[in-house]
């Protein structure tokens, strides 16, 4: 980890642990090298530290194209081993520098849903998280987030948040059957939602 990230990882969780008791389940199971994709739904902009600030090792995250241009935000961004992609359109260069950065041992996480939940359930995923597991296989962590919906929402201003992070999934079929990529999307999507339901407070 760099300077900055072990700063943000430390002020982050220290900000989730007195403000929002946050709860980590399963972070002790995570490999601690080698690549890896944490796939997880998305519910707000507090996500992605969330689910970084329980582990030892860095992840990275795909982060709109506009934000680097943000000049506190995307310096904090690339200290946070964050990279730009396109949105609206498939970003054939974002997609391969995610394929480099696992291939070279990084940790990623992914929004399958591709973007923020309005209503706090899950959405239709797209398969672009299938396919960088076909093309990198490395492991799928499925995780979830719960809560950070309601930071600073009338009637739970500082509720408790959560982070599961469940049991590795490996891509074994056909790197351009999209029937079986969708069919591993599906199954990223459905072990994310047990682990929601799981949730019993």
């Amino acid at each position: 980890m760099n300077f900055g990230y072990r700063f943000l990882h430390r002020f982050f969780y220290i900000i989730y642990k007195v403000f929002f008791s946050a709860k980590s389940y399963n972070a002790q199971e995570v490999p601690y090298d080698g690549g890896l994709i944490i796939a997880a739904n998305h519910l707000s902009n507090w996500d992605p530290m969330l689910i970084s600030c329980f582990l030892k090792r860095p992840v990275g995250y795909m982060a709109k194209q506009e934000l680097f241009n943000v000049p506190v935000l995307g310096m904090a961004l690339k200290n946070l081993y964050s990279f730009p992609v396109r949105r609206g359109a498939f970003d054939k260069t974002a997609i391969k520098t995610a394929i480099n950065r696992l291939k070279g041992g990084e940790c990623m996480g992914v929004f399958p849903e591709g973007h923020r939940s309005k209503d706090g359930k899950m959405q239709q995923a797209a398969t672009g998280v299938a396919l960088i597991a076909a093309k990198t296989q490395v492991p799928v962590i499925p995780t979830a987030v719960i809560n950070t919906n309601k930071i600073f929402k009338l009637g739970s201003f500082f509720p408790v948040i959560k982070v599961i992070y469940g049991q590795p999934l490996y891509y074994t079929g056909d790197k351009v059957d999209k029937a079986q990529l969708q069919e591993f999307t599906d199954k990223i999507m459905q072990q994310i939602q047990n682990l929601i339901n799981s949730d019993k407070t």
